[in-house]
């Protein structure tokens, strides 16, 4: 349990850390490079500039985290709950994001480039501005509602196979599908 702690630019990288209590504490620009992060708690935690790169990180709860401009480049992030979090800039490049949840996140400026989306849940997440999406895969990918019209690097393939619904805005010259709205799981 080291919930409420300061590790302002510590050094965890390939720590085990699974089924760890973190919530509230400080790792600000803290290294978790290639850590284990299994089940772990997060909530509350700030998460500044930290580096999550290649994490595994599945069913990590990342709730209500402030981590604006944190790596998560090429984590492991399957179920992770982002419920909440302000993921300013933010870099999911690659990053496995599969059935992650990202209810009322704040994902302006983030990059999902490369990243496996499928069946996230982005649809009651926050974008003002951009979010870039190049080749990222999103098969029933949810995202009802999204205002994705300044979205870069999204193509009509990835449309096609995402879950969305007549409130989804899209970037010009992609069309809605007449696949939606997706059933519920």
């Amino acid at each position: 349990m080291l919930g409420g702690s300061d590790f302002t630019g510590a050094n965890f990288r390939d720590a085990d850390l699974s089924y760890t209590d973190m919530r509230d504490t400080n790792l600000t620009e803290a290294v978790l490079e290639k850590a284990t992060l299994i089940r772990a708690w997060f909530n509350g935690a700030r998460l500044n500039k930290a580096n999550f790169a290649r994490v595994e990180a599945y069913r990590s709860n990342l709730q209500n985290v402030v981590a604006q401009g944190a790596s998560f480049a090429s984590a492991e992030l399957q179920r992770a709950a982002f419920n909440g979090a302000d993921l300013r800039y933010a870099n999911f490049e690659k990053a496995d994001l599969s059935r992650a949840s990202f209810d009322q996140a704040i994902l302006s400026g983030a990059s999902f480039a490369y990243a496996n989306l499928s069946r996230a849940d982005l649809s009651k997440a926050s974008v003002e501005g951009t979010v870039g999406f190049d080749r990222a895969f999103m098969l029933l990918t949810r995202i009802e509602g999204l205002d994705l019209s300044r979205a870069t690097g999204l193509d009509q393939s990835q449309i096609d196979i995402a879950c969305g619904d007549t409130a989804t805005r899209l970037p010009k010259g992609l069309t809605t599908p007449a696949t939606w709205p997706c059933p519920r799981d």
